[in-house]
């Protein structure tokens, strides 16, 4: 995906704003250029799932392409500040999640998880559905959207993008720029919270 340097950036980062206006400065070594190309490789890799997250948050893909439009736009802006970050993917997921924050906000709605139908399957999977008749699959289902909205939010983010999302734990702690022991922590942590506030047993081992 190619970005406007030019694009007018409404929203900028706290930190961010300690940079010139007028974007990263210009050198005759060709800075910029290199620069431009890192970004490009960096989204590269991250679009994909940056716009599935999105799609999960905000309900349909035009909204989501807005929504990660406007964080590669304050990436790229700023792309040299975002460099000297102890970690880019924790800093660039910040800004999505920023982003996302702010559509919902702005078109006054809620993450549109409970509609997402890749969710939908997982969380049928999760509660054994077939043992149940389908009204209290139903009730179950809604217990736990909720439980999951209550989540903190690294454990939250893990839950929509392991489940949800299927990506394996590695691709999670990439993404968001922690380890992989750290995403499995958020796991257990947001199962057993999910178990005791479902008043289910609680799972003996991940799956």
């Amino acid at each position: 995906m190619q970005v406007d340097p030019e694009r007018p950036v409404v929203r900028v980062s706290q930190g961010a704003q300690d940079l010139d206006d007028h974007g990263p400065p210009v050198s005759p070594d060709g800075t910029v250029h290199r620069l431009a190309l890192t970004f490009d490789a960096f989204d590269a890799r991250h679009h994909t799932l940056w716009l599935r997250y999105a799609h999960t948050q905000v309900g349909g893909r035009d909204a989501a392409e807005t929504v990660v439009d406007a964080t590669c736009a304050r990436l790229l802006e700023h792309w040299p500040h975002v460099l000297t970050q102890e970690s880019v993917a924790r800093y660039a997921w910040a800004l999505l999640k920023e982003e996302v924050a702010w559509w919902l906000d702005d078109h006054d709605m809620e993450p549109a998880l409970v509609d997402t139908a890749a969710f939908h399957a997982a969380v049928r999977k999760l509660l054994d559905h077939e043992k149940r008749d389908q009204f209290d699959v139903l009730q179950r289902e809604i217990g736990l959207y909720r439980a999951i909205s209550r989540l903190p939010e690294r454990q939250y983010d893990v839950v929509v993008l392991r489940y949800a999302l299927q990506i394996p734990d590695e691709e999670v702690a990439e993404y968001m720029g922690i380890e992989v022991a750290t995403v499995r922590s958020h796991v257990r942590h947001a199962r057993r919270r999910l178990a005791r506030d479902l008043d289910v047993r609680a799972p003996e081992r991940e799956e």
